[in-house]
């Protein structure tokens, strides 16, 4: 349009592409595989399935734009509150490093370091579908992620929230912080199998001897197994004492023993949900062979994952359409 003036590109207006960039469909391609894999094997899949060759660039970097923006929609609960809560909360290492912004050689100012990446879940009792979140954030902010949600999954005035997990002190504190009188906590049973199973005596025995143990924490019968747990007490001076820390760790948490009630209810008492969650919403993809994160780029995957794992994938690209 005159020399030298504005062009007018018609086909490129019409299907919305401009130099250097991608079709949303090619987009949702890219960040489907780079979600999934390392940016150098999402590339290759691409090209493998679509018959479009990118540059490794192009797939980190429309996944990463995508991860945040992704990572920002929550899923919104119905106006029905759910009448109780499953939720659980854990921590998961992962690789990250840092390098400082002035140095003109990066790798002279590498760091390494594993961060505690805290994944929670929450889900109607009867539901299979929960509501995922993770942070890198500490204590209070993975406290204030737990609480939103908990709300996406249905948490109202009157839900009873049905918390599990181990006993990591901060994890306990922020159930009771941010749900209070309306939920209790229960100690993850396999968690304290294990203390169990470290405890038992070295005969032969001792593998009917958890057994009972487990039977008596079932029906809430605490007493015998501190008891039986009492005569056998290792000397303060002991180099290892596996008997005195399960004493120990059963006397300090027996307001979260709970297990007849929760069993009685038809609610979990352990967290293996969450377990499982670490190894496909986290570990899968930030967790390869020797790939090592900046924190903003592992929060924006994470955000990422979760939200995949939750079920916000269709309708985050369809909200993109409209």
């Amino acid at each position: 349009m005159k020399r030298r003036g504005r062009l007018l590109r018609p086909f490129s207006a019409r299907h919305g592409l401009s130099h250097r960039g991608a079709s949303l469909r090619l987009q949702r391609a890219l960040v489907d595989f780079g979600a999934e894999e390392s940016f150098e094997r999402a590339a290759a899949r691409v090209q493998e399935h679509y018959g479009v060759k990118v540059s490794v660039w192009r797939v980190r970097s429309a996944t990463y734009e995508h991860a945040r923006k992704c990572g920002a929609c929550s899923k919104k609960a119905g106006p029905e509150k759910a009448a109780t809560l499953i939720t659980q909360m854990d921590g998961s290492m992962i690789p990250t490093v840092k390098t400082s912004a002035r140095a003109l050689d990066k790798r002279t100012t590498r760091e390494v370091s594993w961060r505690e990446a805290r994944l929670c879940l929450a889900r109607e009792k009867d539901s299979r579908s929960p509501v995922y979140g993770v942070t890198l954030g500490g204590p209070q902010v993975a406290g204030e992620n737990w609480r939103e949600v908990a709300l996406s999954a249905g948490l109202g005035e009157q839900t009873w929230v049905h918390g599990v997990g181990d006993g990591a002190p901060w994890i306990v504190e922020q159930f009771d912080r941010q749900f209070g009188p309306q939920g209790e906590y229960l100690l993850d049973f396999y968690h304290v199998s294990e203390y169990l199973a470290a405890a038992a005596p070295p005969q032969t025995r001792g593998a009917s001897w958890l057994k009972r143990q487990q039977a008596y924490l079932r029906k809430n019968r605490l007493a015998p197994t501190l008891q039986s747990l009492g005569r056998r007490l290792e000397n303060a001076g002991a180099k290892e004492q596996p008997v005195r820390a399960a004493h120990r760790y059963l006397t300090q948490r027996r307001q979260r023993l709970d297990y007849a009630g929760a069993l009685d209810q038809g609610l979990p008492i352990g967290s293996g949900e969450v377990e499982s969650g670490h190894r496909h919403v986290i570990q899968k993809r930030l967790k390869l062979a020797g790939a090592w994160w900046k924190e903003s780029n592992a929060e924006a995957m994470l955000s990422l994952r979760a939200s995949r794992a939750t079920g916000l994938w269709e309708s985050y690209w369809q909200s993109l359409r409209n």
